[in-house]
């Protein structure tokens, strides 16, 4: 499968309810919810990436980052290496890519849909670590 594909994504919490964002159509797991974030390019450091990512998903900078996770997971055609970041927004979050955004509290993870690769950390935020 070649190398893995490090990504990384951010956990925004804001008043009790975390920032989601909606899978593209023709992007791999299409129609999932996820954290927002993407892909690392070669040079960039993961908080680098991930401050690149918030700006081109959201419109907006983020702070304050912190690694709170790491998990790597087997899809079939890819291998990725997940790094999860908790951060605050600096301003309001905007659906630049045209998908769809939502605050959720913790008790509405199990109701959507998110990649096999993010369950662990849901788990996790579910049981209010």
């Amino acid at each position: 499968m070649g190398e893995p594909i490090v990504v990384v994504a951010a956990v925004i919490e804001r008043n009790g309810e975390f920032l989601v964002a909606k899978r593209l159509t023709g992007t791999h797991l299409a129609g999932y919810w996820e954290f927002p974030g993407g892909k690392v390019h070669d040079g960039e450091t993961r908080e680098d990436a991930l401050r690149r990512e918030i700006a081109e998903e959201l419109n907006t900078a983020i702070d304050g980052l912190e690694e709170i996770f790491h998990t790597s997971h087997d899809y079939a055609d890819r291998t990725i290496d997940l790094y999860f970041y908790r951060g605050t927004l600096s301003g309001t979050p905007e659906p630049v890519l045209g998908q769809a955004l939502r605050w959720i509290k913790r008790s509405d993870f199990p109701a959507l849909e998110f990649p096999p690769a993010d369950a662990e950390l849901i788990a996790l935020l579910v049981s209010g670590r």
